[in-house]
């Protein structure tokens, strides 16, 4: 390791150990590289532009963040929510299944856990909190556990950022994220439905048969979004770029059109939270771009794939050692940042061990979702407390049965590949 990484790395974490974004955190590491090194600090602004430039595919992630907006600013949401409860609310921890279900749904539209939580989450909390039958903590920590499904499911922001830095497939990789998020949607069922049976929750008001029609037709707008983004990928009338501009597109449509839900003042704030965010994300993006470029010059990749083959590691072996470092650095940094970043140095380990870069992909958004609820820093769980204020305390205290299945639905995933790549095997991939 050269001096200039040594002192770029160490100006990069104490930065980020004070409380720096971790995109100028970035960025001041590598600018100190680039100096000691003797090189010209322009390569950082340069590289960062021409990349961002380059990726056509990065144009999906404001798109989605703008259609997941518009879904929350309107009754798209509130319409979904209805027909989850007359689907599932009659049955025992009524509204908890309520609350999977609303997210597997939801996490068709946004692709971000974030705004599945912020969203349509706190909606069911109150709602919740309200029958009288589930505590404040209960209400907030399975909100957040199934917040998780979000990135999974496609859209996916997550996914195509992965599919970016491993130059993999982002329609494969929407195909492999749907059993995924199925199964982590049951297991969170299975768990909830467990509680509510022990601590007797009893079974929440059911909606009657009669009315089921006329609730599924007013939310089958809304139910089509996915149907249709889907739809134009696989079909490959749309790149997943085109795809995400035909969601927004739509979610204004039926917002503004149909539900006549949204005004042109409460549009311009949807666009200015959404600008907000989308310069969030492209300044780190672009930040880890750079460190790519230091990454690459100085052979890490290279590097770490010839020390696993040194010491002979087995691929589910690496597989494990990777998942639980995900795990960790999940607790304290954005999903964002784990792909950009650390992600790209084990691409071309899975490569020399043989490991699928889907399934391998797939798993690392799954450990970074789970990362999100992981005690006592998991970013969903300050997201939960500052929009609903419930103390932190109450949702860690009943977040473990939640964090505990997900990370057993994560091991099935890596001890069995099918279980990820069996969609894409259907629709003809093959590694």
């Amino acid at each position: 390791m050269s001096m200039e990484l040594i002192l770029g790395l160490s100006v990069l974490f104490l930065s980020a150990a004070i409380g720096a974004p971790v995109a100028y955190s970035i960025i001041a590491g590598v600018v100190v590289y680039l100096g000691v090194g003797g090189q010209d600090l322009a390569i950082a602004g340069e590289t960062m532009v021409q990349r961002l430039f380059d990726g056509f595919l990065l144009l999906a992630v404001p798109l989605f963040i703008v259609s997941a907006n518009i879904m929350n600013a309107g009754t798209i949401s509130d319409r979904l929510l209805k027909f989850c409860v007359a689907l599932v609310g009659g049955f025992r921890g009524g509204l908890g299944h309520v609350n999977v279900v609303a997210s597997l749904i939801f996490s068709g539209m946004s692709g971000s856990a974030v705004a599945d939580a912020a969203g349509i989450g706190k909606v069911i909390i109150d709602m919740m909190i309200k029958s009288g039958r589930y505590s404040r903590g209960y209400a907030a920590a399975i909100t957040a556990a199934t917040a998780t499904i979000g990135p999974i499911i496609p859209p996916s922001i997550p996914l195509v950022l992965y599919a970016l830095v491993s130059n993999t497939s982002i329609g494969t990789l929407f195909l492999a994220g749907i059993i995924p998020g199925l199964i982590m949607g049951l297991v969170l069922m299975f768990m909830n439905y467990w509680i509510a049976y022990r601590r007797d929750f009893g079974k929440d008001e059911t909606t009657p048969l009669k009315e089921l029609p006329k609730i599924t037709v007013k939310a089958t707008p809304a139910l089509l979004m996915p149907v249709i983004l889907l739809t134009g990928i696989y079909s490959g009338v749309t790149t997943p770029t085109e795809a995400a501009a035909i969601a927004a597109f739509y979610a204004l449509v039926v917002s503004a059109v149909l539900y006549r839900a949204i005004s042109i003042k409460s549009l311009y704030m949807v666009f200015v939270d959404s600008a907000r965010s989308a310069a969030s994300v492209g300044l780190v993006i672009g930040a880890s771009m750079i460190l790519t470029y230091v990454v690459v010059r100085e052979n890490i990749p290279a590097q770490i794939s010839g020390l696993l083959t040194d010491i002979d590691m087995s691929p589910l072996l690496f597989l494990l050692a990777v998942n639980f470092l995900v795990l960790l650095l999940g607790c304290v940094l954005d999903a964002t940042v784990i792909i950009l970043v650390i992600v790209p140095l084990f691409v071309p380990a899975c490569t020399a061990l043989g490991i699928d870069l889907i399934h391998f992909g797939i798993l690392v958004v799954v450990n970074s979702m789970i990362g999100l609820i992981t005690p006592p820093y998991g970013v969903l769980l300050f997201v939960i407390n500052a929009v609903t204020g419930i103390p932190l305390g109450e949702i860690i205290k009943e977040i473990w049965p939640f964090f505990g299945i997900l990370l057993f639905a994560l091991f099935l995933m890596i001890i069995s590949p099918d279980i990820i790549l069996f969609l894409p095997r259907v629709f003809g991939y093959q590694f």
